[in-house]
Order: structure tokens, then C-alpha cells, then sequence
């Protein structure tokens, strides 16, 4: 937001200094980014009188020129009575003129900053010296108009320096846009300007015209207009006025330069008159050609109406841009097709030019949600949709309207000539908010009396009432982001100066934060399976669909981004495992061997929702172990996995098998070697090896295998933290027993019948330590399969011997016996 210091001027007066003026804006209203001394662009430009003109011979469009500057430039050539010799092509140079000159060793402003900026000097051509220029409206960088020298009023001041004559010698304050994102109102100078006075302790007091904010009807009606809404939800007002006998030219140059100041480009002075009213008030305007716009109606009636896009229609905008318009897109049109897109862009159809007669003023209001995501789709940014993304104040349409309307007149001859349409559908209601004086002091750490509170609001113009300790605040029309308590709070504070406030720590007890449980177990099993040698990854929540095909896993119960990164980040994964396995096949490439891996994320399923109807987020634990195939590692995986899972949980789990279904969880497994891990009664996750075919399409090695868990459900296991039992004094004794068992036998039903029988029959004061040495299946005999268990066992009491192991493997292998048609091997 560029902010001229002397128009700012007009409105505030005792201004600081601008660089006084930023400290300030900066520590109460926003950040300044730069402060810009425009007057350096126009160093040494003067407001000069031609005296003399005449054609120079031997040139077909020179004239040889004596200028009057009062005798201000210095070290310039001069006649005996003091007039200064220029040589000048423009074809409107004549005598009496008054035009800008710039002297020898003046820069051309129009190249001032540049890389390359143009110096002037005294230059000989024809035999004549040339003393600078008289420079055009481009030179000046004023507009782009460049055929013929700018002409000023005739009772401009000769010799003064022409920034000071026309408002340039001016200081451009730059203030960052984000700090204004909550208040539209500070995009027009009025809302600068009345914060500027507030935050430096002055009554601030509008125009009379926008405060007395109304439009007082305009009978007759010589240009007819229809007007037809049908969005009043997201167009919730929208103000017309035909006006006739324009006269369209250049602005006046006070205007030019003010929109100059501004980082505007002047046009014309239709088009000036609608930038200067969004300059000014922050309420975007726009101006149509009546005559087009009738032309492109039916039966060459004017008729405007508020749409939606009709299908595959286009639209040709201001900027040459041909856009189809997204489905949801306001759009301006005639009863036969759109000539603007609702707060970004007019249309070229109805562009107002050097031909215009008549116009159409527009002044309305438009969804800020939905401006914006037009502008985001066609990639389409303007200064009217920088202010109504920010949601501008139907409320002061009237006020906007009359002033428009007013300097139409004045400064185009325009006459208005129809009835003014307000198809008003925006609520008139402005907020009160009741605040106790003391509950804004026990935020801010002040101690301001009602009274000083209320002061302070009333320079920003909002209409206080004081009764007691409580003040009861009126927000203006134009401030659109009072509701709460807390905004006046925020407002005192502001104008206050939130560097003004005390130093002071607030006198209140502090407590610590409570931990979350669940970051905790994150912690912790981290810390675990760290210390077990496996290997964290952190991966993208997103995959690829095709990822979830190879894994067996079905992408329509994945949800799909609409937005996604990359191609290749299309779904948010349901489970963690398809994007460890992902990760398996690139590290044994890479050189590494045996690796375990483990990540600790969330999945997301398509039917799954929360309490609130929102998708719901699975806590997960998932780790993988691998060994290349060229180790021909022994032993299966699935135990290997099954060590590190006992390692994390150290409880009594039970495994149950799996039976085919249709949950995506168990689709990488190949079901006969894996298992449902429980708990007790509480269901866990899964663990198991692959099936060939994701072992195929993920080009995995053989010995692989993993488990997937509920995180969630880890929690009350591993809260309990760990208990420590002191070692034995004496030696234990150990005994390995094999066991053959029918290959349908489950390991895990032949491991729970084991330590049952070792728990019941185990003598008092021992220690008894279990494992499963191999699992082997001989080729001669498919159907059985033989399981050896090492046991170990010590006592508190005595030394044990080899009597005391074998009296408790043979209860071991009776039991199995019984209930495993187990044999001992």
C-alpha cells in the first residue's frame, strides 16, 4: 500500500517528519517497507513560459524556442534579457506556453532508477544550441502520451520547481499489504489517514460527503438500464448509474500525478476518476461504455446482469486476456453474454475510450471467497481484487457513488441521465459492543479511566458511550472487523502503542504443560526400536495410486488430493506399510544388506470418520526387516520381526490367524505366514511376511517381513513402564527341547502351550528364560515341521543341576504331547 505523504497531509494535519511518520506506522499500524523520496525523480525540473517560437530552417519539425524560468536554472547560457535557448520537435510547442523544462544536468525522470538514467546537457544541432528539453508526458514518466510536450494551466507559477508546483516533491511511504489483510478499510488513504491520526493522538473527521454517506435520486431517465441479480448471496449490493454528454481526454495533472504517487498509470480521465475513488476510499469501482453495452444486448436495450458462466462461453478482459471462466465465477454480463469478471477485470467489449459518450458506473460488492479463488484459478491480480479479497464494507456504496458521480461531473461533463439502481441485499446492522474498562486493562497491564479509553477510540470516529465502568462502542460502517470484547482491547492497545505499554510480567501462576500420552509413547518407541538397532524413516503422507495397486490395496479407499504436489503424490496413504516397502529395494541397491526400517505416521481411509464427521487420523507403528538375497540369510523372517515386536512391547502377546477379507491392511501378507497380533482381548495390528507378488512388483528380497500397528493402542502397554526383577546369585542350567508337531499346528499355539506348562510347574524363587531357537521342516517328512526352544533356569535359592531342568521338560513335553500331538525329537 503506497501512501503519499502530502496527500495524507490533506487529511491529518501536525504530520512528524515521514521518517518520523514510519517509526510510527510501524510500531502501531504496520509494517513500512520503504520510504520513497519521489522528488529526486524530478530534481531541477521547472515550470517555464515559451516566449519565443519559430520554425528552424533547415528542419522539417524542430522549432527554435526562448524560454523564460524567472532566472532560477544556474550555469545555463543565457540572451542579454535573460532567456534561455531550447530547441523543441514537438508539433503543440507554441508562444505562451507553459511547459516543463528540464535543464543542462537534470536527469530525464522517465529514467531515473534505471540501470542507464539519461543526463542531460547543452547540445548543439543545426548550428543552434539545444539547453536541455522541454520534456512530454512519457519524459516525465507520467503517462505514456508522447506526442507533444505537456502542456500546463495557464496560470502556473513560472521558475518553481515542478514537483513542488504539482504535489511530486512528495515522500512515498510503502506500507507492507499483509498488515492490512483484517482491515479492508486501510486500502484507501481515508482509512490510512484516520488510523495515522489516531495512533498520533488527533480527532480524526471524514469528508462530509462520507459520513453523510447517501445518494440523493436523479430524476429522469434518458438512458435506460435493466438491471437482473441472480447471485444476491455473493453480489449482496450493487449500485448503476447511466450518466451522459462525456467528454473523455486526459486528467487533469493534479490527478495524474497523484495516481503517479500512487504507482498508478494514468489513462483517462474517466478511468483516473474510478482509480482516484479506490485510492481514496478502498472501494473498488468501474465505469462501462453505455452505448457497447447496449449494443451487445438484446434488442439493443441496456441491460446488466449478475451470473453465474454459462457453458463453454469466454470472455476477452481489459488486459487482451482471453479467459474461460471457472463454473463458480461471478460474472458481469449483458442479457447475452459477460463483458467483466465480477472484482478482478472489466471486459474489452465495453471499455470506455477517446469515443465515449456515455457511461455506466458501477459501484458494488462481491464474496471475497469467491474472488478469490476466480483470481487463483486464472491466475488474474489487480488492484480492485487486492480490495475486495479483503471484503470491503457494502455500507458505504452510497457515499462512494456520490462522490464518483460528483467528480464525473466535474471533471468530464458527464450529466447523470437515468435513475440510480441499488439492488441492495447486504445487512444494514452495525455492531455495539459492551466492554467493561477494566477488563481492557487487565489485558493490556494499563490503567486508563473509561473516559481516556472512549478518547481514544472517538479519534478513529467510533461512536462511544460511557456509563459507569463500561463502554458501550458503535462500530462505524466501515470497519468491518469489530465484533468481540478482545477487538476493542486490540484497538486501545493500537492506538495506545503497544510500545508504550509496561514492561511487567503478567502476575498469574504458571504450569507446566501438560505431556501428551501420545507423544510420549511416540518417544519411547522410537527410543526402543533405535536402541534394537532399526533404522527410522520419515516418508511422504502421500503415494502414488500405483503404489497402492502393487501392495494390493485399493486407491478408491484412499482419499485423493485435488491439489496434489506431484504426479507422483496423487493419495493419502491408508496404511505406513506400502511406503516402507517402497523405500526396501532402493537402500539393498544402495549397498545395504540387512537393514531394518520403522516409521511412525498417520492413515487415512476414505469411510472412516471422526466425531466431528471429519476423516479420521490411525496413529501408526510400521517397521520392515530385510536381507538381501545374496546373504542367504537362515530362518524366516516373519521371527525375525516377531523379535523386535516382543523387544518394543515386552508384554504377553497372542497371535491368531488370519483369514482372507477385504481389509486393505492385510493385503501386502501372504495370509499363511502371518498373524492377527493381540494383547489380552485388544487387538494390536498385524505382522507377517509378503505375498509373492508384492515381493515381485517391489522387487523385495525373499527374507522380508514386517508388522503394522495401532499406536493408539500401545498406550496403556507401555505406560506401565518397565519392572525389574534382581538376577539370581546362582548358575542356571539350560536344556534345549525340540518338539515335532504337525505342520497345520500354528507356532504360535505350540508357544503358548510351552510357557503355559513352564509357568504352572517351574519350582518357587527361580528365574525361567525362554526362546525359540529354529523352526525346520525336513524334506523327507512334509508333514510335520520341528520346533526347538532354549531354556534357562536359575534359582534365588541354591545351584540347580541338570535333574531339576529335565523334571520340568518333561511337563513341557507331556503338555505338548496332550494338546499339540507333539512328539519330543
Amino acid at each position: 500500500m503506497k501512501v503519499s505523504y502530502n496527500w495524507l497531509k490533506e487529511y491529518v494535519t501536525n504530520l512528524p517528519q515521514p521518517s518520523e511518520l514510519a517509526e510510527v506506522i510501524g510500531a502501531q499500524l504496520g509494517a513500512v517497507e520503504e520510504i520513497v523520496d519521489l522528488g529526486k525523480k524530478y530534481d531541477k525540473a521547472l515550470v517555464v513560459e515559451v516566449k519565443e517560437c519559430s520554425k528552424l530552417e533547415g528542419s522539417d519539425h524542430l522549432s527554435l524556442c526562448y524560454i523564460d524560468d524567472n532566472g532560477v536554472a544556474q550555469d545555463v547560457e543565457r540572451r542579454q534579457d535573460g532567456l534561455v535557448q531550447v530547441l523543441c520537435g514537438a508539433p503543440n510547442v507554441q508562444q505562451g506556453l507553459k511547459v516543463v523544462w528540464l535543464p543542462p544536468g537534470a536527469t530525464v525522470p522517465s529514467s531515473y532508477g534505471t540501470s542507464e538514467p539519461f543526463v542531460l546537457g547543452a547540445r548543439k544541432m543545426l548550428g543552434h544550441t539545444s539547453n536541455g528539453m522541454l520534456a512530454s508526458p512519457r519524459e516525465l514518466g507520467i503517462s505514456d502520451e508522447h506526442n507533444g510536450i505537456l502542456e500546463l494551466p495557464a496560470d502556473a507559477p513560472v521558475g518553481t520547481s515542478f514537483a513542488e508546483a504539482y504535489g511530486l516533491n512528495d515522500q512515498i511511504i510503502d506500507i507492507e499489504n499483509k498488515m492490512f489483510t483484517h482491515r479492508p478499510d486501510c486500502f484507501g488513504l481515508l482509512g490510512v489517514a484516520r488510523e495515522v491520526a489516531g495512533i498520533t493522538r488527533q480527532q480524526f473527521q471524514s469528508p462530509e460527503w462520507y459520513v453523510k454517506n447517501s445518494f440523493e435520486s436523479i430524476a429522469g431517465n434518458r438512458l435506460e438500464l435493466q438491471f437482473t441479480n441472480e447471485l444476491p448471496g455473493e453480489a449482496p449490493r450493487f449500485m448503476l448509474l447511466p450518466m451522459s454528454d462525456v467528454t473523455v481526454g486526459p486528467s487533469p495533472l493534479w490527478l495524474q500525478t497523484l495516481l503517479l504517487r500512487a504507482g498508478m498509470r494514468p489513462l483517462n480521465n474517466v478511468v483516473d476518476i474510478t482509480n482516484y475513488i479506490m485510492l481514496l476510499t478502498a472501494q473498488p469501482t468501474h465505469a462501462y461504455d453505455y452505448d457497447k453495452l447496449a449494443k451487445l444486448s438484446k434488442d439493443g436495450q441496456a441491460h446488466i446482469v449478475v451470473r453465474n458462466p454459462h457453458t463453454d462461453e469466454k470472455i476477452h478482459l481489459l488486459n487482451g486476456k482471453k479467459v474461460d471462466p471457472r463454473q463458480e465465477a461471478i460474472l458481469i454480463c449483458t442479457d447475452q453474454e459477460p463483458i467483466g469478471i465480477a472484482g478482478i477485470m472489466g471486459g474489452a467489449s465495453t471499455e470506455v475510450d477517446a469515443q465515449t459518450k456515455n457511461i455506466i458506473l458501477e459501484v458494488a460488492n462481491f464474496d471475497m471467497f469467491s474472488v478469490r479463488r476466480t483470481s487463483m484459478a486464472h491466475g488474474l491480480f489487480t488492484d480492485a481484487l487486492t480490495r475486495f479479497n479483503k471484503g470491503q464494507s457494502p455500507l458505504q456504496n452510497a457515499a462512494v457513488m456520490s462522490e464518483l458521480a460528483r467528480l464525473m461531473q466535474e471533471l468530464t461533463g458527464a450529466q447523470p441521465a437515468g435513475q440510480l439502481i441499488d439492488d441492495n441485499h447486504a445487512p444494514a446492522h452495525q455492531p455495539v459492543i459492551k466492554v467493561d474498562y477494566q477488563f481492557v486493562n487487565d489485558r493490556l497491564g494499563l490503567q486508563l479511566t473509561p473516559d481516556e479509553m472512549a478518547q481514544l477510540l472517538r479519534n478513529v470516529e467510533m461512536r462511544v458511550e460511557v456509563e459507569g465502568d463500561q463502554l458501550t462502542v458503535h462500530a462505524p460502517f466501515w470497519r468491518t472487523d469489530l465484533a468481540l470484547r478482545e477487538d476493542i482491547v486490540e484497538e486501545v492497545g493500537r492506538l495506545y502503542g503497544f510500545d508504550h505499554l509496561p514492561l511487567e510480567l503478567p502476575t498469574r501462576t504458571l504450569k507446566p504443560v501438560p505431556k501428551d500420552p501420545l507423544l510420549t509413547l511416540k518417544e519411547q518407541i522410537r527410543g526402543r526400536l533405535a536402541a534394537a538397532g532399526a533404522n527410522e524413516v520419515l516418508t511422504y503422507s502421500f503415494v502414488h495410486g500405483d503404489l497402492l495397486k502393487k501392495v494390493g490395496q485399493n486407491p478408491d479407499n484412499a482419499f485423493k488430493l485435488s491439489n496434489a504436489l506431484s504426479p507422483d503424490l496423487q493419495y493419502l496413504r491408508p496404511s505406513l506399510m506400502p511406503s516402507l516397502l517402497e523405500k526396501i529395494h532402493p537402500n539393498i541397491k544402495a549397498g545395504h544388506d540387512e537393514f531394518v526400517l520403522f516409521e511412525l505416521g498417520k492413515g487415512h481411509v476414505v469411510h472412516a470418520k471422526d466425531q466431528d464427521q471429519l476423516p479420521a487420523e490411525d496413529n501408526l507403528t510400521a517397521l520392515v526387516v530385510a536381507a538381501a538375497d545374496k546373504l542367504k540369510k537362515p530362518g524366516a523372517a516373519y521371527h525375525q520381526a516377531q523379535k523386535y515386536l516382543q523387544n518394543l512391547l515386552q508384554v504377553e502377546l497372542t497371535y491368531k490367524t488370519v483369514e482372507p477379507n477385504d481389509y486393505d491392511i492385510t493385503k501386502p501378507y501372504d495370509l499363511s505366514r502371518a498373524a492377527y497380533v493381540y494383547a489380552g482381548d485388544t487387538f494390536l495390528g498385524i505382522m507377517g511376511e509378503f505375498r509373492a507378488s508384492v515381493r515381485k512388483a517391489l522387487k523385495l528380497p525373499v527374507f522380508c517381513a514386517g508388522f503394522e500397528l495401532d499406536t493408539k493402542e500401545l498406550l496403556p502397554l507401555l505406560a506401565k513402564g518397565r519392572s525389574y526383577q534382581a538376577l539370581p546369585r546362582f548358575p542356571a542350567v539350560g536344556q534345549d527341547v525340540c518338539l515335532k508337531v504337525p505342520v497345520a499346528t500354528s507356532f504360535g499355539d505350540l508357544e503358548q502351550v510351552v510357557l503355559e506348562s513352564l509357568t504352572q510347574n517351574k519350582p518357587e524363587d527361580t528365574r525361567l528364560e525362554t526362546c525359540v531357537l529354529d523352526i525346520y521342516q525336513r524334506s523327507d517328512d512334509p508333514e510335520h515341521k520341528q520346533i526347538t526352544f532354549s531354556l534357562q533356569l536359575a534359582s534365588y535359592q541354591k545351584t540347580l543341576t541338570g535333574k531339576d531342568m529335565s523334571a520340568l521338560v518333561d511337563t513341557v513335553v507331556q503338555a505338548a504331547k496332550e494338546k499339540c500331538n507333539a512328539e519330543h525329537i
